[in-house]
């Protein structure tokens, strides 16, 4: 209504200012009009009156596309305002966000997405040195092979760090499906198991070596790295892990999500032992939770912090954190109040029960050695009995993992992607990667500790009621739930956050699903989730990144 009315003011404007419809020396004009038209001088007007109106529907149908395309656009931004802000109005359902239906995962190819170089046209082998430990070095592999990609390199099967702290000799094929990951990359990357033996006898050097800065962007790896791999054709890049920037263009990051969520498949050996951990814990309960302690010693000694263990406790982490001797001296009270320091074991225990787990709920913990062992567990247990772990499942399928870490932690990874809620007790490596993949995969829930807020909650928890004090708990982890609406951009790292790769299908007020409906779609989530089975930016935090896992 708005176009026509000033489409009509400016046809009014147009006869009222016309100096042929005025006075003075332009009768004779307007004489001439009237004695052709031969109508009286009010059907005149009404004539070019509606000649104007028919104009302006003329000009109204050619925005007509526009004026459809704006009101479609804000009707899916209220549309997705009003679902998230339901969400946050309504109780917490502690099992699954009752809007996580609405999401799901994306990261198909476009059309006109250009094929892979093929080997004989590229512009030279690019070998990659993973660095750190199993979740540290995924990174890396997925950043590898979009690396490749905007080099225009032919890619070799990325070599694993065999030096770190945790002194795993595996290699990529004893961890993932390397061909697998060769065959469902080959439209995106051309990958190779090795540079074939003419190309390094023709080479008069060995191969050139480097390592990138953290974040690299896109236009660094083309001005900087591009010409030494045309020049040399050969080129290793050593620690390789966050050596890519955050914020790509879409097509690179539904790229990232392909590697990451489709390419990387754990060997036949280590699926199969993880499922074998899942149907167990199933066939004792139908839902469970998993918990990523991350209780190990080295872990508390890189945080700094302080865990009531007395002068025995310091004296033992500050002999562990001379490993790092790049680490500054901290503050152990600051940095609980900053919400750095991860949380107990029994701390872990009373943010669930105040979140309305009960202690007959079924738990699995994904950990390796627990500092103080079983007397720091204990207050874990007492809360939740059902406690169980991968050694009292699988003890014996475990046996001829135990020499290699980084295949234990693999089981962990797949019975934690397969639980029904996944809570995270740091924000290291697994727990960003595993909190990314479980959004991509239909927004399964996942609990993040606010540890700012809940560190002073735990510090006056004997000064309050332990319904005062459970009340407190939701309200602090309001946000921290893995609900869809928790992703602020400009914020998080993007293998947390996959926004790009994430979809919404339609919203609808009505009760259009049942609880039957939901259970289909739960179900339907979980069969699709087996593990391989079957714009971003923020800042560079070097201490977050640095420690893996």
């Amino acid at each position: 209504m708005g176009v026509v009315a000033e489409v009509w003011r400016s046809s009014v404007r147009l006869l009222t200012n016309s100096p042929q419809l005025n006075g003075g020396s332009h009768k004779s004009a307007l004489w001439k009009w009237r004695s052709f038209s031969g109508q009286p001088k009010r059907t005149v007007m009404w004539t070019w009156v509606c000649g104007f109106m028919l104009f302006s529907l003329g000009v109204i149908s050619l925005f007509t596309g526009h004026v459809v395309s704006h009101l479609e656009w804000y009707s899916q931004q209220l549309s997705k305002r009003s679902l998230l802000d339901m969400s946050r109005r309504e109780p917490i359902d502690i099992w699954k966000s009752k809007y996580s239906k609405f999401f799901y995962g994306c990261s198909e190819r476009r059309r006109n997405f250009p094929p892979a170089v093929q080997e004989h046209s590229s512009n030279g082998y690019l070998l990659i040195a993973a660095s750190g430990g199993l979740n540290q070095q995924r990174t890396g592999i997925t950043d590898a092979v979009v690396v490749a990609r905007i080099l225009n390199a032919t890619l070799v099967v990325p070599e694993l760090d065999h030096h770190s702290y945790w002194k795993d000799d595996s290699d990529f094929s004893d961890i993932f499906d390397v061909n697998w990951f060769i065959s469902s990359l080959a439209k995106d990357v051309t990958i190779v198991k090795r540079v074939p033996d003419r190309v390094m006898r023709a080479m008069e050097k060995p191969p050139y070596t480097t390592r990138v800065p953290r974040k690299s962007t896109l236009e660094y790896y083309l001005d900087q790295v591009l010409p030494i791999l045309s020049r040399r054709h050969v080129l290793q890049l050593t620690k390789f892990d966050y050596r890519l920037a955050n914020d790509l263009d879409e097509d690179m990051q539904k790229l990232r999500c392909r590697v990451n969520y489709h390419a990387l498949r754990f060997t036949k050996r280590i699926q199969s032992v993880g499922m074998k951990v899942v149907k167990r814990m199933r066939k004792m309960a139908k839902r469970f939770i998993a918990v990523h302690l991350r209780f190990e010693p080295d872990m508390l000694a890189f945080s700094g912090c302080d865990f009531g263990g007395g002068e025995k406790e310091r004296a033992e982490l500050a002999e562990i954190r001379k490993r790092w001797d790049t680490l500054p001296d901290l503050d152990p009270l600051e940095e609980r109040k900053r919400g750095k320091c991860p949380l107990t074991p029994h701390e872990v225990g009373l943010m669930l029960r105040a979140l309305g787990f009960t202690n007959d709920t079924y738990i699995y913990v994904a950990s390796g050695e627990i500092y103080g062992g079983e007397k720091t567990l204990r207050p874990l247990r007492e809360l939740f009995p059902n406690f169980y772990t991968k050694e009292m499942l699988a003890n014996d399928e475990l046996k001829p993992l135990l020499p290699f870490s980084s295949r234990l932690a693999a089981i962990d990874y797949i019975v934690s992607d397969e639980s029904d809620v996944f809570i995270t007790n740091n924000n290291g490596n697994m727990a960003k990667i595993l909190a990314g993949r479980r959004r991509y995969m239909g927004h399964k829930r996942t609990i993040r500790p606010n540890a700012k807020k809940l560190s002073a909650l735990f510090m006056d928890r004997e000064k309050m009621e332990w319904q005062t004090f459970a009340k407190k708990v939701k309200s602090c982890q309001r946000g921290f739930m893995g609900d869809p609406d928790e992703f602020k951009p400009g914020r998080g790292e993007f293998h947390e956050y996959p926004q790009s790769c994430i979809c919404q299908r339609p919203f609808s007020y009505d009760k259009t699903s049942t609880d039957d409906e939901e259970e289909d779609m739960s179900e339907e989530n979980h069969n699709s989730t087996s593990p391989g089975h079957v714009h971003l930016s923020s800042a560079d935090n070097e201490r977050d990144e640095v420690f893996p896992d």
